[in-house]
């Protein structure tokens, strides 16, 4: 996640100061990945470094401002047209999980895989009440709400198909092929009367 790029947007809009931009930021994505104030600051102050934000300066209250510089537009402009393409595979726990406990004597996979799957219907049925009452509200600034929530049910579903998959994949290597067993079983025959007639 970019939170260099989001913060860049919400200061394309008008100026703002750092627990504004993390407000903003949890409203569009409900609260899906909160910011830690600590690092919009820092983020800030890196933009700044970089020429891409200026600082406007602190109010009454001690709100230090901050406005998108013409680097900063550009920027975004770059970012929006970027698909986004991690350079290497992200790190999926689960993935991990699952791979360590095929190779570790004593671990239940299918009961790793039943809990994992519990958990994600679970979560995944959270999301679909959150969209069902975004739905039902059918204001248009729930947008953006309303996509991240559909990422969410799209990605627990895909989830769910690659558990599907590990079990069907595990139960196949556990069962014998047939073919392998009755050329398996034609050879200890062909053995065993070989032996009997020597």
């Amino acid at each position: 996640m970019s939170i260099k790029h989001s913060l860049l947007v919400m200061l394309q809009q008008r100026q703002r100061y750092g627990f504004e931009l993390r407000e903003e930021f949890e409203r569009s994505t409900g609260s899906t990945w909160p910011l830690n104030i600590g690092q919009v600051y820092t983020t800030l102050d890196r933009l700044e470094r970089d020429g891409l934000v200026a600082d406007r300066g602190t109010d009454d209250q001690g709100h230090r401002y901050y406005e998108i510089t013409e680097a900063g537009r550009i920027e975004v402009v770059g970012w929006f047209a970027t698909p986004v393409a991690p350079s290497t595979p992200p790190r999926n726990e689960l993935a991990i999980k699952l791979a360590l406990a095929l190779s570790t004597p004593g671990v239940d996979v299918d009961a790793v895989v039943q809990t994992q799957r519990i958990s994600t219907i679970q979560t995944m049925q959270g999301y679909v009440r959150a969209r069902r009452e975004a739905d039902r509200a059918n204001k248009a600034e729930d947008l953006s709400w309303r996509l991240v929530l559909e990422s969410l049910i799209y990605s627990a579903e895909a989830e769910l198909k690659w558990l599907d998959h590990c079990e069907a994949k595990m139960s196949s290597m556990a069962k014998p092929d047939p073919a392998m067993a009755a050329g398996t079983a034609a050879l200890a025959t062909k053995t065993t009367q070989t032996k009997a007639s020597s």
